[in-house]
């Protein structure tokens, strides 16, 4: 049985029904995160159609989005985050030992624009603005359309973080939490 989050979840039905309402995907409404949002359906109908965009956006490699989310569930402490990501990463293309890396910033296991994306993360996540160096690098390899996207992704992600946290979402049912070793940043 999944403990229920702060606000309480809708029952798999109701989400479902109040997905098909809003027009969400109705395999979304299986996901606890959404069995929270859709009880609100004009806000989950936006953020989803939001995050959707920035799944399908094809300027950022989503192997770059990939790695920013995963740096954000692990400075924030997100574990349903990361767990929900783990397996989108890998098929992204991000092998495991890369995903681990992102635990410690990449150091040695990436190149140069990886770890700027982890400093962009590292800032952004404390509410500060990117600094202009990290941007640099960053607009030395991206496009400007894909500097943008993982700006937007990174802010995006990070709001997900907060909700998640906050309002104490829990995994779904069957779900081992921190893949692959089960252990989770010590977060202040």
């Amino acid at each position: 049985m999944t403990p229920d989050a702060l606000v309480p979840m809708l029952s798999p039905d109701e989400a479902r029904a109040a997905a098909e309402r809003a027009g969400i995907p109705v395999f979304l409404a299986k996901l606890n995160i959404f069995r929270v949002l859709l009880r609100r359906p004009r806000f989950a109908k936006g953020f989803s159609d939001a995050f959707g965009a920035l799944l399908a956006a094809d300027a950022l490699d989503a192997r770059l989005r990939e790695l920013a989310i995963m740096r954000i569930a692990w400075q924030t402490g997100s574990n349903y985050e990361w767990t929900q990501h783990w397996a989108i990463a890998q098929q992204a293309g991000i092998s495991e030992e890369e995903l681990l890396g992102v635990q410690g910033g990449g150091t040695g296991s990436v190149g140069e624009l990886e770890r700027a994306v982890f400093s962009a993360v590292d800032v952004a996540v404390t509410g500060r603005a990117i600094p202009g160096e990290v941007l640099s690098i960053l607009r030395g390899d991206l496009s400007d359309d894909a500097v943008l996207e993982l700006v937007a992704a990174i802010a995006s992600w990070t709001m997900v973080s907060t909700i998640l946290r906050s309002l104490e979402i829990p995994l779904e049912d069957g779900l081992a939490g921190w893949p692959p070793q089960g252990v989770a940043p010590s977060v202040d």
